[in-house]
């Protein structure tokens, strides 16, 4: 990805890629193509949402101090995606 792109323009891209995949695209190539580009977005897409991640981890004030909790459902770093 040679170009700055926005988290939700590659997320849109991704689902793009997926229907195109799952239409049965008739060249291996191009096939291989769109899933090494897929690939990269998903990269993409992680880091991007680790790095907000690291920067929400809730701050709290709890007796006049800023104290760092886990995601709801998460615990010692494990997401909950149901």
């Amino acid at each position: 990805m040679a170009k700055k792109i926005t988290f939700e323009a590659a997320l849109d891209r991704l689902e793009q890629i997926t229907a195109e995949l799952e239409q049965g695209d008739p060249s291996l190539e191009k096939s291989l193509k769109k899933f090494d580009e897929g690939i990269e977005l998903v990269k993409f897409c992680s880091a991007k949402l680790e790095e907000a991640r690291k920067k929400v981890d809730l701050l709290v004030k709890q007796d006049d101090t800023l104290t760092t909790v886990d995601f709801p459902g998460e615990k010692n770093g494990d997401q909950d995606l149901s």
